[in-house]
């Protein structure tokens, strides 16, 4: 999946919670407002798209800070299928 799927993917989930969409890769999370279960909406939305489920770690997820780790985490959990 590309990079660009995925940032359309997480603004969808932010707009849909009436929030900004993202506005660059190097923002924060927090900043971004883009939280936890945002996160999870994501990774539903994107498993639904790819017809396969994900599998990642939770080691993983505590180095994800901002936006660009976001879409680097997804970018090489779908690229692993």
């Amino acid at each position: 999946m590309q990079r660009s799927d995925i940032l359309k993917l997480m603004n969808t989930v932010l707009v849909k919670r009436g929030r900004a969409e993202i506005t660059s890769p190097t923002q924060t999370t927090r900043d971004a407002g883009f939280r936890s279960l945002d996160f999870s909406e994501t990774a539903l939305r994107i498993e639904t798209m790819i017809g396969a489920e994900l599998a990642f770690d939770a080691a993983s997820m505590r180095r994800i800070e901002t936006v660009a780790d976001v879409l680097d985490f997804f970018e090489a959990a779908t690229g692993q299928l």
